[in-house]
């Protein structure tokens, strides 16, 4: 399971002095999907629908009980327990109850 990470500082470097810039958190909602049921959409158009359970600061995510949907929202293939790379999310939404 990922740890949560601590907010990073990084150091650039301008002309003669160094400024710490802050690396954001991923944004509030995703804290609050946190043990909800998600839709997450890839950049390959790839959807799946699971159990939030953890996030990084880069939002990484870790889904439970996941599945491939296609667009309509039918289940493709069970998956269970995923990590879902965040460079590769376009976006995320709590997934409607039934």
């Amino acid at each position: 399971m990922l740890r949560r990470i601590k907010l990073v500082y990084q150091t650039q470097k301008t002309d003669t002095r160094s400024e710490r810039l802050r690396v954001d958190p991923p944004p509030k909602y995703i804290r609050n999907a946190l043990n909800t049921e998600v839709l997450v959409r890839l950049k390959d158009g790839s959807e799946f629908v699971g159990k939030l359970v953890d996030y990084d600061s880069v939002m990484n995510l870790i889904l439970e009980d996941s599945k491939e949907v296609d667009r309509d929202g039918n289940p493709r293939i069970n998956l269970g327990k995923v990590m879902i790379r965040g460079s590769q999310i376009i976006f995320v939404r709590v997934a409607p109850q039934p």
